[in-house]
């Protein structure tokens, strides 16, 4: 009896241990205004001329990223239109919408892989957009900063 016992405790460890294992692939994160955000949902399409755009969306938030290419470069944002971010929040109350554009906000979007072949977009982004609505219920400002983007597909 007691060797069964000293058998049962030595298999204990190998049949009671699970791992679970989560891919977050793909995936859409980082810090807005120092907490956690997290896309439940994230696409991407290039336009006919080469234009990149990223939306990643949650039950009630929209982050637009445009770039002027799908190349592996930086992208300065708050210097055009053609680089920029956008930020929408829908609620009951109605939405509140932050923006860069030409002269305003600041921050960039790092492309850092384009897979042509399985049709893919991963890099790095950080912005400070304006509140382009002027609705009280919102900051005059919004940060994003420590951002990913991984693996997103390009449609």
């Amino acid at each position: 009896m007691r060797k069964f016992i000293l058998l049962v405790i030595a298999l204990l460890p190998f049949v009671s241990c699970q791992e679970d294992v989560k891919f977050n692939n793909p995936s859409f994160q980082g810090l807005r205004d120092n907490v956690f955000w997290r896309a439940v949902d994230a696409r991407a399409t290039i336009a006919s001329g080469g234009a990149l755009t990223i939306k990643a969306y949650t039950a009630n938030e929209v982050v637009t990223f445009n770039t002027s290419a799908a190349k592996v470069q930086t992208y300065v944002l708050g210097t055009s239109a053609s680089n920029a971010v956008s930020y929408v929040l829908t609620n009951a109350e109605g939405s509140i919408t932050y923006a860069t554009g030409s002269g305003f906000g600041d921050g960039q979007i790092v492309i850092t892989e384009y897979d042509a072949v399985n049709k893919t977009v991963s890099g790095s982004f950080r912005f400070n957009a304006k509140n382009t609505s002027n609705n009280p219920l919102g900051g005059p400002s919004l940060n994003f900063q420590q951002g990913i983007f991984y693996k997103i597909p390009v449609n």
